[in-house]
């Protein structure tokens, strides 16, 4: 039951977080906003660590893996996203980057020598496929050269990154090291490592002080970084990095009926479709008992 509430919390809130992100696209540079939103989220898993009397000592080398999570999943990730919709449609960039799923049953079985399950890679192609069909109307005829295949290029590497991320979270869950400290660290390492890229491009340092930009702030901050990011790397390590990641097909649905509810956008058959198929894709996939070896 703990494991089912951390997936259903992580699919609610990620589907919740693409609208609370456009209220950050307007003033501020992407660099600027993602560099805050893991900043501030740093500072509140800090204060949540020494209130509890956590520990928050760790080795070099423990430092250097909790760093590398960082980079690739608080940094390098959502810095490509933002940079892939300049490009190409959001919805494409949501397909695209639900590929996460697929990386994680190759990059696991390759470095954490995770078996290769053929039903959960099943359930990710049909679960791509859906999404997919999804956004099939934002798709179609769309020009893929220049720009655009850029923006696909950047979008399969931030899933990439992503995924790799995902592994080094798991390593450093093996090694015991606990979640809620590293996420602490890896999310100043990931808000360092971006003020600096916005640094070296000559991005200039901007905050916009409106309701709107810093109540999504404090929301990506503490729901989209704190909670989500923690309720879905416990439950990496606990069922494996592979099932865990259909979070990633599930919660671009949810932010379709989000949208439909509060934007009134009209849901078409294709829609309806794909997200039938995605559904079929999670039955496949996610099977929320833990694993003995993601805990060893």
């Amino acid at each position: 039951m703990q494991n089912t509430f951390l997936y259903i919390l992580t699919v609610l809130i990620w589907g919740s977080t693409w609208y609370a992100i456009t209220f950050q696209l307007e003033v501020v540079p992407p660099e600027w906003s993602v560099a805050y939103r893991f900043l501030l989220a740093s500072l509140i898993l800090f204060i949540y660590s020494k209130l509890r009397g956590l520990n928050l000592r760790f080795t070099l080398q423990e430092q250097l893996f909790i760093a590398m999570q960082g980079l690739l999943l608080f940094s390098v990730n959502y810095i490509l996203v933002y940079f892939s919709e300049l490009y190409i449609t959001s919805g494409m960039v949501s397909v695209l980057f639900s590929s996460v799923i697929v990386f994680n049953v190759f990059f696991g079985a390759l470095l954490l020598r995770s078996p290769v399950n053929g039903r959960v890679l099943l359930g990710s192609l049909v679960g791509i496929a859906g999404l997919a069909l999804i956004f099939w109307p934002e798709m179609q005829g769309v020009d893929l050269q220049g720009a655009r295949l850029l923006g696909l290029g950047l979008a399969i590497i931030s899933a990439l990154s992503a995924s790799l991320g995902n592994i080094v979270s798991a390593r450093n869950q093996r090694n015991q090291l606990p979640v809620i400290q590293t996420n602490a660290y890896g999310m100043l390492y990931g808000a360092a490592f971006t003020a600096l890229i916005a640094l070296v491009r000559g991005t200039p340092l901007a905050f916009e002080v409106t309701v709107g930009y810093i109540g999504s702030l404090a929301y990506l901050a503490l729901f989209g970084s704190v909670i989500a990011f923690g309720a879905y790397l416990t439950l990496l390590g606990r069922i494996g990095a592979d099932r865990a990641a259909y979070v990633t097909v599930l919660f671009p649905v949810v932010a379709l009926l989000l949208s439909a509810v509060f934007e009134g956008l009209t849901l078409e058959w294709s829609q309806l479709g794909g997200a039938a198929l995605v559904l079929l894709g999670n039955a496949l996939v996610v099977n929320l008992r833990q694993r003995a070896a993601a805990v060893k």
